[in-house]
């Protein structure tokens, strides 16, 4: 298994390998995002995240996901569009993956691994479950759909050492 989370390359939202590893020192929240869904308002929590904690440290991820009620059916294209245009946006996001199942990204796999949920259930539940990844790319704590980005900010300022 990966030590952390820098040894996995992804695609960006434009289609484009990036390779974790340009993130070390950071803290990431990484997040299973989509358009048509109940938390999709935290897409500006998540935002006002990024503005508030980004010169400090903190870098938010964002992976559309539409293996949850079909929340996410739109393109690359249409995602940033909506993401642009509808909350502001500028956070990285990351082409559409699967977090769940046979197709599932390797990143979730070990993000999964990493940090189980509650009883211990490695499963993904739905969209906008977070994963908060520490300095040294070892993730630390998951918070499920329901928490509030703003409810982060204890955790997420401890890691930055605030």
């Amino acid at each position: 298994m990966a030590e952390n989370v820098y040894e996995f390359s992804v695609k960006d939202i434009k289609g484009n390998l990036k390779d974790l590893e340009s993130y070390k020192g950071k803290v990431l929240l990484i997040v299973n995002v989509a358009s048509r869904c109940g938390y999709t308002p935290q897409y500006k929590g998540l935002q006002e995240l990024h503005n508030e904690y980004n010169e400090k440290g903190l870098v938010v991820l964002g992976f559309p996901c539409n293996q949850f009620g079909s929340q996410e059916p739109g393109s690359e294209d249409e995602i940033q569009g909506f993401c642009s245009t509808k909350f502001n946006v500028t956070f990285d996001l990351f082409s559409k993956v699967d977090v769940n199942g046979g197709h599932e990204t390797p990143l979730y796999s070990f993000l999964k691994e990493s940090c189980p949920g509650i009883l211990n259930t490695k499963q993904v539940k739905w969209n906008f479950t977070k994963f908060l990844v520490d300095k040294t790319g070892k993730p630390v704590k998951r918070f499920a759909p329901k928490d509030e980005p703003e409810s982060l900010k204890k955790d997420i300022e401890e890691l930055l050492g605030h």
